[in-house]
């Protein structure tokens, strides 16, 4: 399975709590693309979502993401890591 990092817009001043409800919603429904995140983080005062997930393509990654009701263009394969 591919990893993939997308990047959201517009979460300025969301709570943790907020962001937690946001990544469930991905959850309940990732299995439906083949797809898994693994992660979510929050900069609430740039308004940046940034999650990492692991699935068969970026087009997966970004259709969990829009019926979760938050979607984004941004979605970013990672070929390479290193640790």
């Amino acid at each position: 399975m591919a990893k993939f990092m997308d990047v959201h817009s517009g979460f300025v001043g969301v709570t943790e709590e907020q962001l937690r409800e946001a990544h469930e919603r991905d959850l309940a429904i990732e299995g439906t693309e083949g797809v898994h995140f693994e992660r979510a983080w929050l900069d609430p005062e740039s308004g940046k979502v940034f999650c990492l997930s692991s699935g068969p393509s970026k087009e997966a990654v970004m259709r969990v993401h829009e019926k979760a009701g938050h979607p984004t263009e941004e979605v970013y394969e990672l070929p390479v890591e290193i640790e």
